[in-house]
């Protein structure tokens, strides 16, 4: 397949907003694609490289990519595979004289493209590749190509935690189109059934795997205690929303003659195993020979109250151990647990997988692990469990029921977060140069929510309001970093920065694109462990009005 007919699949997918349309573009262009291309068109498609780092930041792709194209570039030059292992080899360049091969590697690539295929590759290669086809449409292709169920293709994304992969299970093991004197319906039929059976059994085979994370169960925002308690009954159990990190923990000491492994990983399953030991060390301490456990880490501080969530954070910023963050030392706090000892966990009720988790954690060395929660509350046990979050330093509380499975990578009904303000994860469009006392710095910020169709993200509103002066330091450095346009007001940024935001609520608006506005909008704090694909959608905000 060549990188032309991607280019060309990319723009027909971001001039329709119809959800249905884009699967099927796709889906086309999957059934296009041979075994080995599959993988990396469906990653592409979601403007996502299977290369999560490449080493190669915005102004020099820029600085390639304002070259002019040369008059031997034309569409039909370059393949998909050999676009994949350009970026595989960036990828992988390291150690001396690395930054010379990767721009020697970025050269003879741009070298055969032609102005449109540039353009692409630059904005899947900085992670703006933003044409309407999220993770969702893309597996909505998948089941369109594949045949399969699309339970199934879901669970498998979940489970393996990759669409590529996910993709390259559905339709890795297609049959070759059948030649023009084959070419009966019949046969097609038989084939395409033979198809869909093959992706079935193969995204089956899919399962939970230690040392491959899945994707978290998010919780859904709740209006109130008293609404969340109203639509999940009496089976709960409440247990306290810190304000920490996203983490998943697989243990694993059943490979024979090697050392046990600890592997952690972030909320955007990024691994962080080297720079947090404590956590490995707590977890190997453990009485299991295999475990997966999610949860959430914070620092505290000498009176066991939780730190500044920035200070959390600093843990996540380096890889390293010996970084001068490692002083903040990072508590663990488990809340559920997905596999125990070769029996996956995932299908089975909050219940279950809570009893096997108070069991791992039984002894009173390992109970400091526990994440606290009352089970079963009445409205006032409930308030109380609530209150005492609050006055413990904590963000609220998260509801769930106790009959739900885990339902990985989604943010369903069954778990509901309560907050005693309303707070948005909206993501940094533009910033505004200041005036005043915070003339020359970047003040007044462009919020926009996410397009949950895929398109880019929509402005809600702006506001100045919560902005320490560390704060604003931080922001006028990093977005003069980041900007992708300098007009006289301040800069343009690419969709890449999620900040958290409190507000009193929505109100109706004609100003904006999405028909609402945020109310009085104020900074809480940024969101480094947030992608853009994970901030909350226009829908959100509108449920404020």
């Amino acid at each position: 397949m060549l990188l032309a007919e991607v280019v060309t699949a990319s723009a027909a997918v971001t001039a329709t907003r119809s959800r249905s349309a884009k699967a099927h573009r796709v889906a086309e262009l999957l059934r296009a694609a041979t075994p080995a291309e599959v993988p990396v068109v469906a990653g592409w498609m979601a403007g996502e490289p299977r290369q999560r780092a490449l080493g190669v930041g915005w102004r020099t792709l820029a600085t390639h990519a304002a070259r002019p194209a040369p008059e031997s570039a034309t569409h039909s030059a370059l393949e998909v595979l050999a676009v994949d292992d350009v970026l595989q080899r960036l990828a992988e360049t390291s150690g001396a004289g690395s930054a010379a091969r990767r721009e020697a590697l970025l050269g003879e690539l741009f070298e055969a493209t032609d102005d449109d295929e540039r353009a692409f590759l630059v904005r899947l290669m900085t992670g703006e590749l933003r044409q309407g086809a999220s993770e969702g449409v893309v597996l909505d292709a998948i089941v369109e190509a594949s045949g399969a169920p699309a339970a199934l293709v879901r669970r498998a994304a979940m489970l393996s935690g990759s669409l590529s992969a996910t993709a390259a299970a559905a339709l890795g093991s297609r049959r070759a189109a059948p030649d023009e004197q084959a070419d009966e319906q019949a046969d097609e039929q038989a084939d395409e059934q033979a198809d869909a059976e093959a992706a079935t059994a193969a995204l089956a085979a899919v399962r939970l795997e230690v040392g491959r994370p899945v994707h978290p169960m998010l919780a859904s925002p709740g209006g109130s205690l008293t609404e969340a308690l109203a639509e999940l009954g009496a089976d709960v159990v409440v247990e306290p929303k810190l304000d920490g990190a996203r983490i998943q923990v697989h243990l694993d000491r059943t490979t024979t003659g090697a050392a046990p492994r600890v592997r952690v990983w972030t909320r955007t399953l990024r691994e962080v195993t080297a720079g947090v030991p404590e956590l490995v060390e707590r977890v190997l301490a453990l009485p299991c020979e295999q475990a997966v456990l999610d949860g959430e880490t914070l620092a505290l501080d000498d009176d066991g109250r939780p730190r500044r969530f920035q200070d959390t954070m600093s843990r996540f910023g380096s890889s390293r151990a010996d970084s001068p963050s490692a002083e903040v030392l990072l508590s663990p706090f488990f809340f559920d647990l997905l596999h125990l000892d070769g029996r996956d966990l995932l299908d089975a009720s909050l219940e279950e997988r809570l009893a096997a988790l108070d069991g791992l954690l039984a002894a009173p060395e390992h109970a400091p692990l526990r994440m606290p929660g009352v089970r079963r509350p009445d409205l006032e046990a409930a308030e109380a469990a609530l209150a005492g979050a609050l006055t413990d330093g904590h963000e609220g509380v998260v509801v769930k029921d106790l009959s739900s499975p885990y339902a990985a990578g989604r943010r369903g009904a069954a778990w509901r977060k309560v907050k005693p303000v309303h707070t948005l994860d909206l993501v940094v469009l533009a910033a505004e140069w200041g005036s005043g006392r915070r003339t020359g710095q970047l003040s007044n910020i462009h919020l926009g929510a996410r397009d949950p169709a895929g398109g880019p993200p929509v402005m809600v509103g702006k506001t100045f309001k919560g902005m320490t002066d560390e704060l604003l330091a931080w922001q006028t450095a990093t977005f003069s970093e980041l900007a992708v346009d300098r007009p006289r007001w301040g800069v343009l940024l690419p969709p890449a920065v999620v900040v958290e935001v409190a507000v009193d609520g929505a109100q109706r608006s004609t100003r904006y694109p999405g028909g609402a506005a945020l109310r009085f909008a104020r900074v809480l704090r940024y969101r480094p462990d947030k992608t853009p694909d994970q901030a909350d959608d226009v829908d959100a905000v509108r449920a404020l009005l």
